[in-house]
């Protein structure tokens, strides 16, 4: 080796050396978020504006720390308690359209089988409208000019589908109002509160049926047919009741918004579309039944004005940053919005904005003591699959970081016909704290791109393009000199679950660690387990996933479980021992064959809670588990877990 060679190498080891020393220093000068003010209860969340526009209502905790619902005259500093739920907490709630009802809903320990209880809010009575056990409530429609009555979908006659009915808020009384054929998803009103038109998925062929009826009378017919692989749906009536407004991506890649005419199914118009993304968010007018804003999400959310009577509004609107807007709720007169706002760096704001004039006035944002930290940026990028599909991506770096070199955290999202967006997350805003990147990536099979990216995902569970993103998204931060090959944990939740084991499985090479958090790990005994109310939907499930549950060879190539040998390296499991979507013995199986090959897991069942964790008291202690985990794996920072009292933990 020549001397100057060699003095080369040292120059670019001392380089190397100090600009790690940086970043380290510079994460010690960062401090720690306590995970309490990320994962435990917001101070303030979701509030509601109440049809006269004078209150409004909102989740807080009680004093005993439970999420509940509050009440407030919007000006005033009145607020006071309306509900008295003691152990799970309110997570949704929404104002009668008499103004002197709220209603709320509320499951038992996760099961998913949700009632809707109303509250009076002169007498403070609360009362249990769906009061049926086992029976789930959905599709809770309300209309102003009917402040006495919901609409409310129960699947009371057969748990395999949903009813409608009719709810008499005065006494209580609950009439069926239109019966379910078997194959109904969803129902529409007109502008009457008839129900008058439905979705309906063909159980044979997974094709989705629009069906409408003349009025409330007359019999249902077929009005047009959307086949497996095209996306769409009904958006509601028209104000005629003519015509309906659809989303449909027949003709073209992106699910588009268009008007259609009721009596024949001919499409009338193109109202909006956008080649890069199927229509995201409709802004329809509740009085007029105008279409006044569209919104397409790509990488970011942008807004489509239709309506010229709201385009200064939202001229206003997109002045308060760089952040995202969205109209959230009204009153009667539409005089007074509620705008929900979102940066990636910081916390969840509410505003009341007044039209007249033209002036926006902060409510609340939903965890003050975020102001008090440096919060991370999420930088969208585009990532190239191995065979050029372009995948969008977030990437968060921890505060000060040069991005090279890092820990990393694959954050992978569930659905998985969902998708990850931009904005504030406090996971992603947690990993980069501790001292870890942070990407998230929208695989083949995530919404929102249009049906060529959709459905390039299906049957490609495990060892297919899927899995192959995930690999490939790493594989790119790894190139990039953004992740530390030896330091890449696998994390994800519901089907992020299942590709974190898939991850361990068939990529064994490429993680230090994983958490699964109620994931899947045998497809067959998934689909075995599903709730009774999937069967209208279960053809479409295996269309997408493949048939898992009667072709042995396949679900053997996709499943995790049988390859549980594979995994080298350390792995949480978490479960909610109510999960009704992905049961309890799909984290049994993965444990038990983990612990037949002497393979380290650590197993932590939470006994009140379903498909995630609502509990703030059971979060903070997941959270703090994996805090520490992560920090002994990838070698960064932790706040020490401590016993969270009140959670329901079982380390198993």
């Amino acid at each position: 080796m020549s001397k100057k060679f060699r003095v080369s190498v040292m120059a670019g080891l001392a380089v190397f050396v100090i600009a790690a020393l940086a970043s380290v220093l510079a994460a010690q000068e960062i401090p720690l978020i306590p995970r309490q003010i990320l994962f435990g209860n917001p101070v303030k969340a979701s509030p509601r504006i109440s049809p006269c526009g004078t209150r409004l209502a909102y989740l807080a905790p009680s004093d005993k720390g439970v999420l509940n619902v509050w009440v407030r005259t919007i000006g005033k500093e009145d607020d006071a308690q309306v509900t008295n739920d003691t152990h799970r907490g309110i997570r949704i709630h929404f104002w009668a359209e008499d103004g002197k009802h709220l209603f709320y809903l509320q499951d038992l320990n996760g099961d998913e089988n949700w009632h809707v209880y109303s509250v009076d809010l002169e007498s403070k009575v609360v009362r249990d409208l769906t009061p049926f056990q086992g029976v789930r409530a959905s599709n809770i429609m309300t209309d102003k000019k009917f402040p006495n009555q919901m609409l409310v979908g129960l699947n009371l006659r057969d748990r395999r589908v949903f009813d409608m009915y009719r709810v008499d808020l005065g006494n209580g009384a609950i009439t069926l109002d239109t019966e379910n054929p078997g194959d109904v998803l969803g129902w529409v009103t007109d502008s009457d509160f008839q129900i008058r038109a439905c979705q309906a998925q063909n159980p044979m062929n997974a094709s989705t049926i629009v069906r409408v009826r003349d009025n409330y009378d007359a019999p249902w017919r077929d009005l047009l047919t959307l086949p497996f692989g095209e996306n769409g749906g009904i958006d509601d009536f028209c104000a005629d009741g003519k015509s309906l407004y659809l989303e449909t991506s027949v003709g073209a890649d992106t699910a588009r918004l268009v008007r259609i005419d009721a009596a024949s199914g001919k499409e009338l118009e193109t109202i909006a579309k956008d080649p890069r993304a199927d229509v995201g968010g409709v802004i329809i007018h509740p009085d007029t039944r105008q279409v006044q804003a569209v919104g397409f999400n790509y990488v970011k959310n942008e807004w489509r004005i239709l309506d010229p009577a709201i385009q200064a509004d939202f001229d206003v609107l997109a002045k308060i940053g760089r952040g995202e807007f969205y109209l959230s709720g009204r009153d009667r007169a539409d005089k007074n919005w509620l705008i929900t706002y979102q940066v990636d760096d910081g916390p969840v704001a509410w505003y009341v904005y007044n039209r007249d004039g033209k002036k926006l006035q902060l409510l609340f944002v939903n965890q003050p003591d975020l102001a008090k930290y440096r919060m991370a940026r999420m930088e969208p990028k585009i990532i190239k699959a191995r065979d050029g599909f372009k995948l969008v991506s977030y990437l968060t770096l921890p505060v000060g970081a040069k991005g090279k070199k890092l820990p990393l955290v694959l954050n992978v999202h569930g659905g998985p016909w969902a998708r990850d967006g931009w904005g504030y997350n406090p996971e992603a805003q947690w990993f980069a704290n501790r001292g870890y990147a942070c990407l998230q990536v929208n695989f083949r099979g995530s919404a929102g791109f249009g049906k060529k990216f959709l459905h390039a995902g299906d049957k490609q569970w495990g060892v297919g393009s899927m899995q192959h993103d995930l690999t490939d998204a790493v594989k790119w931060a790894i190139r990039q000199g953004i992740a530390d090959p030896k330091k890449i944990c696998i994390y994800g939740g519901s089907y992020g679950g299942y590709a974190t084991l898939a991850g361990l499985v068939f990529t064994p090479e490429l993680y230090a660690c994983g958490v699964d958090i109620v994931g899947p790990s045998n497809i067959q005994t998934l689909l075995k387990s599903i709730p009774p109310y999937w069967a209208p939907i279960k053809k479409r499930f295996i269309m997408q996933v493949g048939d898992a549950e009667n072709d042995e060879a396949f679900n053997k190539k996709i499943s995790p479980l049988f390859y549980a040998a594979n995994i080298r390296v350390p792995l949480i499991v978490a479960q909610g021992a109510n999960d009704p979507r992905v049961n309890i013995r799909e984290a049994d199986q993965i444990v038990a064959a983990m612990r037949a090959k002497k393979l380290p897991v650590t197993y932590v069942v939470y006994t009140d809670e379903g498909h995630g964790f609502a509990r703030p008291n059971n979060r903070l202690d997941f959270y703090g588990r994996v805090d520490e985990f992560l920090a002994k794996h990838l070698g960064g920072r932790a706040e020490p877990w401590q016993q969270v009292e009140g959670s329901s933990a079982e380390v198993r």
